[in-house]
């Protein structure tokens, strides 16, 4: 009678576990995919509304928008679209050229019809941290010739003021000789903590595409007037720009963790 119990026992055991397994891969799996899931669906519902045919498109830089690169080439693959790209980074050139899309300049194409980039964190007045991977200078530049700047993100960059989420401060590029007097000027200014940027995969500083530093400011009060700062900073000599984008913004789609995407205008 013993053994006859203890075997259906055993069983039920070994279900239970074998289904607790399950459940704990199949969540933990859709955890872990959320994040690059939640870029994907904003990447590709900023493309499909905004991208057209014949215009002149601004590829942003960053994770997120390897996936609006992505859809722009499915697009000019199935519709026979017509779009010019311009990049905002060696990164953005790499894409453009690794799909096949048609690479642009500045030089020939100075008003784009649109940009979507991406950002480190996007507050509630759309008031944007960019820089996180160095091309800031580059970004400003191409969104600052657009009509319109489209913001592509995840859940994680979406907050009510700036440094809600991301802390690892401003990204501020500058001219290498002049990191230390700028550094110590932004702080007699604004207070907070300023530190330059080092490299991982080489010894030193990281040098940006345009053969300067970055220092990472990380400011202490999260209420100030990011417009009056970002003029202030810039009129430091020595540099070149910073990572605060207010007022360009138009939009901005961020996706979240079950697939849906927020639109934040």
């Amino acid at each position: 009678m013993l053994k006859s119990n203890l075997v259906p026992n055993l069983l039920r055991v070994r279900l239970f576990v074998s289904a607790n397994i399950y459940l704990h891969q199949y969540f933990y799996s859709k955890r872990t995919m959320s994040l690059e899931q939640a870029k994907q669906v904003a990447a590709y519902r900023a493309v499909d509304e905004f991208v057209q045919n014949n215009s002149i498109f601004g590829v942003g830089s960053g994770s997120t928008v390897v996936y609006a690169v992505q859809r722009l080439a499915e697009r000019v693959e199935t519709e026979n679209l017509k779009v010019i790209c311009i990049p905002t980074s060696f990164q953005a050139k790499q894409l453009i050229n690794k799909h096949n899309l048609v690479l642009g300049e500045l030089d020939t194409n100075p008003e784009i019809d649109v940009t979507i980039d991406g950002a480190d964190e996007v507050d509630s007045n759309l008031t944007l941290i960019k820089g996180g991977g160095g091309c800031l200078l580059q970004e400003k530049i191409v969104a600052s010739c657009s009509k319109k700047l489209i913001v592509i993100a995840d859940y994680t960059k979406d907050s009510k003021k700036l440094g809600d989420r991301y802390k690892k401060g401003i990204p501020i590029e500058v001219i290498p000789m002049a990191y230390v007097p700028i550094k110590n000027k932004i702080i007699s200014l604004f207070g907070g903590e300023i530190k330059l940027r080092s490299a991982v995969a080489k010894a030193g500083p990281v040098v940006t595409d345009n053969g300067n530093f970055i220092l990472d400011w990380m400011f202490a009060d999260q209420d100030l007037d990011w417009e009056k700062v970002n003029n202030a900073i810039k009129m430091i000599p020595g540099v070149v720009e910073t990572g605060l984008f207010v007022k360009m913004c138009c939009k901005a789609y961020f996706g979240q963790p079950e697939g849906t995407v927020k639109e934040t205008n």
